[in-house]
């Protein structure tokens, strides 16, 4: 998996995303699921801007998602039907 620890950034973002990615490559490597990475990611990631924004503003950024899925931004390999 990409890793941008080999880049000079002080990018917040892109030092978090590549925290996640090692988390979640050692949560594979010790035969957890994708699907359930996922979920524990989904579920963390929500709780906790819960606790920061409330619930009205996560609401909000939630709601948005659907259009952003349906636009395939999260689709990283697009399958033609």
């Amino acid at each position: 998996m990409y890793r941008f620890e080999d880049q000079e950034t002080e990018n917040p973002n892109l030092k978090a995303l590549d925290l996640i990615l090692a988390a979640w490559d050692e949560g594979v490597d010790t035969g957890v699921q994708p699907q359930q990475m996922a979920y524990a990611a989904l579920f963390t990631a929500l709780t906790d801007l819960v606790a920061i924004y409330g619930e009205p503003a996560v609401i909000h950024l939630t709601r948005g998602l659907e259009k952003r899925i349906v636009e395939g931004e999260f689709t990283l390999a697009r399958r033609d039907q």
